[in-house]
């Protein structure tokens, strides 16, 4: 269900990025990140240091982030790892962009139980502002990706737009974060409708007394 993304040519991608390296403050984190494992297996750091180097892309391009050939790389070799393993971890999840996205990536997830809870409608609401699906608007604001299983089942349907989660869709409320994110606002994440995380809506129906 996941879309196809075009890679960029990879001349020019290497023009780009051929020298990407760490910014100081990266550099500091990578080297925490490399301090949770035990030596000889620096091999398990290659997940929070792609997604970290993806961040520095999305700092340096405005963006959510995506990870430029030279930059896997560069992290591979962070981490004394062959470039073509690390490329099986990018491919593998869809929390890597293989891809330049937009400002917002919006996820869509459309896995049998929020199609059957409405995400053709969230899709829809996407439609209507101009968004495509594998594709990023011209203002460059967002891309629009559909994927699997985001596990918020629950409380669907459901988007993911960068880190945050948009539960409990519909095409009114759906559209009314698209067009927050587009003024520049920052909508709030979560169930869009009466419930707290993934209890029943309207409130609890028993231990009424419970607080956070």
């Amino acid at each position: 269900m996941a879309d196809a993304v075009h890679i960029p040519d990879e001349a020019e991608t290497r023009a780009r990025w051929g020298a990407f390296a760490w910014t100081d403050a990266n550099a500091a984190t990578a080297k925490e990140v490399f301090a949770r494992y035990p030596k000889g297996r620096e091999h398990s750091a290659i997940m929070p240091l792609l997604d970290l180097a993806q961040r520095q892309v999305g700092a340096e391009t405005q963006t959510q982030g995506w990870l430029p050939v030279p930059v896997i790389e560069f992290v591979a070799a962070q981490v004394g790892m062959p470039y073509i393993r690390a490329l099986e971890v990018v491919s593998f999840y869809t929390m890597y962009n293989m891809a330049p996205v937009g400002r917002h990536h919006v996820q869509v997830c459309g896995t049998t139980p929020c199609m059957l809870r409405g995400s053709d409608d969230v899709l829809a609401a996407c439609y209507a502002k101009g968004l495509k699906k594998g594709a990023t608007t011209a203002d460059g604001l967002f891309t629009l990706t559909e994927v699997e299983c985001l596990g918020a089942c629950v409380n669907a349907p459901m988007v993911q737009i960068n880190d945050d989660n948009y539960e409990d869709l519909t095409f009114e409320t759906t559209t009314t974060i698209l067009e927050a994110l587009a003024r520049g606002e920052s909508p709030k994440p979560g169930p869009q409708v009466d419930r707290f995380l993934s209890a029943p809506m309207g409130g609890p129906t028993v231990l009424k007394e419970y607080t956070s």
